[in-house]
C-alpha cells in the first residue's frame, strides 16, 4: 500500500538546490514547569530557540481541513523534521510541492480519508519506508520511517482500540507488539531513533486528568501500558516526562463539553527516544497554543531540540 518512494518529493527533483541547514545563532527557550502544565506557554518561534535539531510531532486530524493551520505553524515554529499523523489523505493528494516551496523535503503514507503519516525535513530525507519492515503488512496507512539528517525517525499512529472487548483493541495490541519488531529491526538502543506519534496511550495515570473516569477504557488498560513497557524495555525513553515530571501535561483534549479549557486532556502523543537522543536533548515542550483558536487538530505538536 501507499509506495512511499514515489511519494517522496526532494527539492532537486522539484528544481532546487537541495537545503543547507542553517543553526540559528540564538538564546535558550525556557519553558518553566507551572507555565507548560497550565497552557501559559510563550509563542513558540524559531528565534527562541538554542542550537539543534528540531524535531516535531503532530496528529493534524485530516491535513486537507488543516493545512492553512499546519503551514502557519511551520512559518513561525520551523522545526527540521515534523512527523505527522491523520493526514486523512492518498499519496496523489498529499500537497508536497507546498511543502517543497517551504523548504521540506516530505514523504507520505497515505489511504484516503482514514489514518496516513508523513515526515518533513529541512535536515535531508533519505531512505523512506512505508509500513512495517517485519512481519505482515498491516492493511492501514499507519507507521513511515525515515532518516533525517543521521536521525532515523518513525511517525506512528497507533489504532485507537475503541473498547477492551472490540476487535479493534485486538487488533491495537498486535499493532504494538510488530511496533516493537518494526524498532528492533531499524535500530539498536544505542544508536540515534525517535519514534514519535499519537500513541493513544497514556503511559501512567498523572498522563490523564483523571484516571477514575477512564477505568475500564482503552488508552490506559494494562495489556497496552505494557507494550509502552517493552518499548522501554528495548531503550526507548519518554524524554517529555524525562523532562516534565509535573501533572497537568497533556496533548490531546476532546472537542466536546468544552474540554480544552476545562483541562481535561491526555497525553497520548509521545516522543520515544533511545538514550543517545535522550542525553542530547536539550528541552522539550507541548505547544498548547497551536489547540487554539478556530478548527484546531484536537491534538497539539510534541517537540524536541536534539543538540548537533
Amino acid at each position: 500500500m501507499g509506495d512511499v518512494a514515489q511519494t517522496a518529493v526532494t527539492l532537486s527533483e522539484a528544481g532546487a538546490d537541495p537545503v543547507r541547514h542553517l543553526t540559528p545563532q540564538c538564546g535558550v527557550c525556557v519553558v518553566h514547569a507551572d507555565e507548560f502544565a497550565h497552557g501559559h506557554v510563550p509563542r513558540l518561534r524559531r528565534e527562541n530557540y538554542r542550537w539543534g535539531v528540531l524535531i516535531a510531532t503532530w496528529n493534524v486530524n485530516s491535513l486537507k481541513a488543516r493545512l492553512p493551520r499546519v503551514q502557519a505553524w511551520l512559518e513561525d515554529v520551523q522545526p527540521d523534521v515534523l512527523l505527522m499523523q491523520e493526514t486523512k489523505m492518498t499519496d496523489k493528494a498529499f500537497p508536497a510541492l507546498t511543502f517543497t516551496e517551504m523548504g521540506y523535503e516530505s514523504a507520505h503514507f497515505g489511504q484516503g480519508q482514514w489514518n496516513g503519516v508523513a515526515v518533513l525535513s529541512k535536515v535531508g530525507l533519505s531512505n523512506p519506508r512505508a509500513n512495517f519492515v517485519v512481519g505482515e503488512p498491516d492493511a492501514e496507512a499507519r507507521i513511515i520511517t525515515a532518516d533525517c539528517g543521521g536521525i532515523t525517525v518513525v511517525s506512528v499512529y497507533v489504532p485507537n482500540g475503541r473498547a477492551l472487548d472490540h476487535e479493534h483493541y485486538q487488533y491495537k495490541l498486535r499493532w504494538l507488539d510488530q511496533l516493537a519488531q518494526h524498532v528492533a529491526a531499524i535500530a539498536t538502543p544505542s544508536g540515534d531513533l525517535v519514534v514519535a506519534g499519537d500513541y493513544n496511550i497514556a503511559p501512567h495515570d498523572i498522563d490523564v486528568w483523571d484516571a477514575k473516569a477512564l477505568e475500564g477504557s482503552t488508552h490506559v488498560s494494562a495489556p497496552e501500558r505494557q507494550r509502552l513497557e517493552a518499548l522501554a524495555t528495548w531503550g526507548l525513553r519518554d524524554i517529555v516526562r524525562e523532562q516534565h515530571p509535573e501533572p497537568g501535561i497533556y496533548s490531546w483534549w476532546d472537542y466536546r463539553n468544552g474540554s480544552f479549557h476545562r483541562g481535561w486532556g491526555m497525553r497520548i502523543d509521545l516522543a520515544l527516544v533511545t538514550t543517545s537522543i535522550a542525553n542530547r536533548t536539550t528541552w522539550s515542550a507541548i505547544d498548547r497554543n497551536a489547540r487554539k483558536g478556530e478548527q484546531p487538530s484536537d491534538h497539539a505538536p510534541v517537540l524536541i531540540e536534539v543538540s548537533q
